[in-house]
């Protein structure tokens, strides 16, 4: 479950290139492309350019290198070349890269264009929550203190949590011990210890926290299709606090 300091050193190599991914994402006009189009370009650059691998391609059976969602998509949304990002829309770009064997996870929801204030609150306050449960993170702080700082900001702005969807240990595997959720209690939980790594990857609705699956089996919708919006980091747990392995250049003030 936790990693050496040579094998975190490895895993923040991967976050630093997949930091760069959505460096150049936001370099991009997005508002009139196709969601396949982003999940090609992204893949030539990690592929091509990056010589790095994307992980969520094969997994499970998942056939792109990246999840697009879209409004009221919570998560999984799968690209394509029938849907257009117009203007309005906020989309979560969901990326994982592997580097030497070591995977990183992070996501970020987009902006494009001109979007609405409602949509642009929920958009910001997921953000926060997302930095609250970072910060809470240190060796003797608990699972339950990640998730409770996540839902209280969230509580505080009238959104819900999505509850069926969580983050999770990685490194090797996508997927590893232990599961992180994004709501909880205080003080309770398995304690962070020094060396483990793990995404915080919180999901806010604008009404109801329920969710469905659409028939093509990946695509998670709110209930009642009102606004969804996600963030997500990898972190380790260091000797005295935290530290964000897919920090993104413009972030570096988020993490001081």
């Amino acid at each position: 479950m936790t990693k050496t300091p040579e094998e975190i050193e490895l895993m923040a190599e991967a976050g630093r290139l997949l930091a760069s991914v959505f460096t150049y994402l936001d370099g991009l006009t997005l508002a009139g492309m196709t969601t396949m189009e982003v999940n090609d370009r992204v893949e030539a650059l990690i592929v091509d350019e990056l010589e790095a691998r994307p992980a969520s391609k094969g997994q499970y059976g998942y056939g792109f290198v990246l999840n697009c969602s879209i409004n009221e998509v919570v998560c999984h949304g799968v690209p394509s070349n029938d849907e257009v990002l117009k203007d309005g829309d906020i989309v979560n770009l969901d990326i994982t890269l592997e580097k030497q064997g070591f995977i990183a996870d992070s996501s970020k929801t987009y902006l494009i264009g001109n979007v609405g204030p409602a949509a642009r609150k929920l958009v910001r306050t997921t953000y926060e929550a997302m930095w609250k449960g970072i910060r809470v993170v240190k060796p003797g702080a608990t699972l339950g203190d990640i998730g409770h700082a996540i839902e209280q900001h969230a509580k505080r702005s009238g959104y819900s949590v999505v509850r069926d969807y969580c983050g999770h240990g990685i490194g090797r595997e996508m997927h590893e011990a232990p599961q992180v959720l994004h709501f909880g209690k205080a003080g309770t939980g398995m304690t962070l210890k020094e060396g483990m790594t793990f995404t915080i990857e919180p999901m806010l609705n604008q009404g109801v926290r329920s969710v469905r699956t659409e028939d093509d089996g990946w695509t998670v919708v709110t209930a009642d299709r009102k606004l969804s919006a996600q963030f997500e980091h990898t972190v380790a747990v260091t000797k005295t606090g935290v530290r964000v392995l897919t920090l993104r250049p413009d972030e570096v003030a988020c993490a001081a």
